[in-house]
């Protein structure tokens, strides 16, 4: 028994598992928050126009999910983080084009069903951010953690397409019959 509480610490903090996606949703909260909190301070205190402030918040947001997901999520302080950045960037655009097109299609398909714009209506005063919710989730928790967790943080042995392997040797013996 007391071996089992003993080993609570080391299975919240190992690398892959169930603890390792709850790390990463407490993440993806905290640079939601700093994305909002940005983008409603520049908008509102600075009277920046909302679609500058909107992605400056995504700037925001996307460089603190990148720091905390290195150091404490997926724990990968082994990497180079130049190959890190390069391979966060490249999820990172998937996932805004992923979110754009997503509460694009989602709204869309809700307006042209009346019924269920009629019904939506009763409970939020803007369906588009119900749309935004529900999208929001799905990329985070079906593309988001999981290119993290595969692409980004896993495989820390980045190297560049035309690059040759110096490990490579050649064998230039020839057997003969």
């Amino acid at each position: 028994m007391f071996g089992r509480i003993k080993n609570i610490p080391k299975k919240i903090c190992k690398k892959d598992g169930f603890f390792t996606f709850m790390r990463a949703q407490f993440t993806s909260q905290i640079s939601s928050a700093t994305d909002f909190l940005v983008t409603i301070v520049l908008a509102k205190a600075f009277d920046v126009y909302y679609v500058v402030a909107t992605s400056l918040g995504a700037v925001a947001g996307g460089i603190v999910n990148c720091t905390v997901n290195y150091y404490w999520t997926f724990k990968s302080k082994e990497c180079k983080k130049k190959y890190v950045l390069i391979k966060y960037t490249l999820v990172w655009i998937g996932s805004i084009c992923l979110n754009t097109w997503g509460v694009y299609w989602m709204t869309e398909s809700i307006q042209r069903v009346p019924w269920v714009q009629e019904t939506l209506a009763q409970f939020f005063d803007n369906i588009f951010i119900v749309c935004k919710a529900v999208v929001s989730l799905l990329v985070g928790w079906f593309w988001n953690y999981n290119m993290h967790r595969v692409f980004v943080y896993r495989d820390c042995k980045f190297r560049m397409p035309f690059q040759k392997k110096k490990d490579l040797v050649v064998n230039t013996e020839v057997e003969e019959l």
